[in-house]
Order: structure tokens, then C-alpha cells, then sequence
């Protein structure tokens, strides 16, 4: 896979490293995992997406799948450790970006899970992440019947509905001037004196799914003129998006994206 295309660098050029001066003292961190910024007044948090097979839901878990396997050789056991002294644990979960399952599945909503296992959406102190949603699985395996969220990046149909709800709340509509910051753990190549961001149109902003130099979508999307921004952490499972009331709003009303208030983490 090439480390960047033509597409990227006509619409999203290279950006200088301070323009995430701002964002660093907004969010008082270095970004490592991505700058997680206050309420700009208000804030929500869009959830990645996970998928059920329709009429299957449940079945054996991803981890006994797994074992049930290597009683016809058919798969191979994962181990820890230099001697292989412990089995790991196949959670069934991924890490970066993510397509629809294709025909079969369905979007589950966190909120129609929680509801069946008797979990919170998001348990209080905590950030929608691996530690959510327990219930659904067992000795920490999700079911086959479902895709979870995958961690550290959007999934596509989730990243192309914010860009449209953004791109309905920004002053300038499409034309309004971004910037995109990628942070070490996701770039192939990371020079750690120079932050890799990039900037264009909000507009263009569904190129962005595609840039072969990460497999994740940005850690943090935000408008040049600073009256919003997303972070998606590499450790968590959904997006925070800080900026005025009119579009956490829209987002929380949302009938194609899951999007919750958290006030522990405002």
C-alpha cells in the first residue's frame, strides 16, 4: 500500500506542526493518543458502531470458535509469552477503521444492547471503551453474532455522517478551512519533532477515510477558525465532539449516529 496518494495531497496538504499549538493548550497534553479538548461550550460523544447478524443473534463466543478449532487443526492456538504458557483470550474486537459487515447485518445501538444485558450505556467514570458493555460477552468474548466497535477510529458509515453533520453546522459549510492531526501511533512514518497534520475542506473531509498512511481515521478533526473539534483516542471507542450547543444538539438527536453526554467527562 502506497504511503499517501494523489487524492490526499491535492486536498489535504501537509500543515505545519504548530497549528497544533492551540490544541495542546486547550486539552493541556502532548497529543500522544490525541488532544482531548473541553467543552467549546458543550460537548457529546459519538459512539462507533457495532453490527448483529439479523436472525442470529448470540452463538458461541469468537473465543470458543476459536478453541473448537485446533480440535480438527483447522486453526492454530494463540499463546503468551516466550514458552507459550498462556492461552490468550480472542475478544473478537478490532482496532481502526471499519466497513459495514455487508448483507445480513444490522447496526446495533449501544442503547438497545445495554438494554438487554442490564448495562449502562457507558458505565459512570468511565469513557466508552473496551470496559463497556460487559454483559454482552463472556469471559470477555463478544458473540459471533456481533461485530463490536473497533477501537481508535471511526467507522465509515459513522465518519461520513459527522462530516455531513459538521459540514451542516460550520460557518462556511463544505469551503470551511480543517485540519486533520494524526498522532505517533497511527502514522507509518512519525517524526516526533514535526506532528503530522494536514488541512483542507470540510468538504473533502470523506478523503480522509481513505489515506493509505494510516489505517484510522484522524485523532482530532477541527475547524481553522476553532469553533468545534473531534477527537478520536487510540484507546477509546467513540469520538468526543466540543463545540456550540446547536450541533452537539443535532448530534444527540441524530437518527443515523449514537451519540451520548457524559457528564463525568463533559
Amino acid at each position: 500500500m502506497s504511503e499517501t496518494s494523489p487524492v490526499i495531497e491535492a486536498r489535504w496538504p501537509l500543515a505545519p506542526s504548530r497549528a497544533t499549538d492551540w490544541l495542546r493548550e486547550l486539552a493541556d497534553d502532548d497529543g500522544l493518543t490525541g488532544f482531548m479538548p473541553p467543552p467549546l461550550p458543550d460537548a457529546a460523544w459519538v459512539l462507533n458502531a457495532m453490527y448483529e447478524r439479523e436472525g442470529a443473534p448470540g452463538g458461541p463466543s469468537h473465543d470458543e470458535h476459536r478453541r473448537a478449532g485446533p480440535a480438527d487443526g483447522s486453526i492454530t492456538p494463540l499463546t503468551a509469552g516466550d514458552h507459550g504458557a498462556q492461552e490468550l483470550i480472542t475478544t473478537g474486537g478490532g482496532l481502526g477503521r471499519a466497513e459495514h459487515p455487508g448483507p445480513g447485518w444490522r447496526r446495533l445501538r449501544w442503547a438497545e444492547l445495554a438494554r438487554r444485558t442490564g448495562d449502562a450505556v457507558v458505565p459512570e467514570g468511565l469513557l466508552p471503551s473496551y470496559r463497556c458493555l460487559s454483559g454482552a460477552r463472556r469471559n470477555g468474548s463478544w458473540p459471533l453474532g456481533i461485530e463490536p466497535p473497533t477501537e481508535g477510529s471511526l467507522d465509515r458509515p459513522t465518519w461520513n455522517r459527522l462530516v455531513e453533520l459538521l459540514t451542516a453546522h460550520a460557518t462556511e459549510g463544505a469551503d470551511t478551512r480543517c485540519l486533520a492531526y494524526y498522532n505517533p501511533m497511527l502514522v507509518r512514518r512519525f517524526d516526533f519533532a514535526h506532528l503530522h497534520v494536514r488541512a483542507g475542506r470540510l468538504g473533502d473531509a470523506a478523503a480522509l477515510y481513505d489515506n493509505p498512511e494510516a489505517d484510522f481515521t484522524p485523532s482530532n478533526l477541527w475547524a481553522e477558525d476553532h469553533a468545534w473539534v473531534t477527537c478520536t483516542d487510540y484507546d477509546l471507542w467513540a469520538t468526543k465532539v466540543a463545540g456550540p450547543p446547536s450541533l452537539i444538539e443535532a448530534l444527540l438527536a441524530d437518527t443515523e449516529i449514537e451519540a451520548v453526554r457524559l457528564p463525568w467527562a463533559p
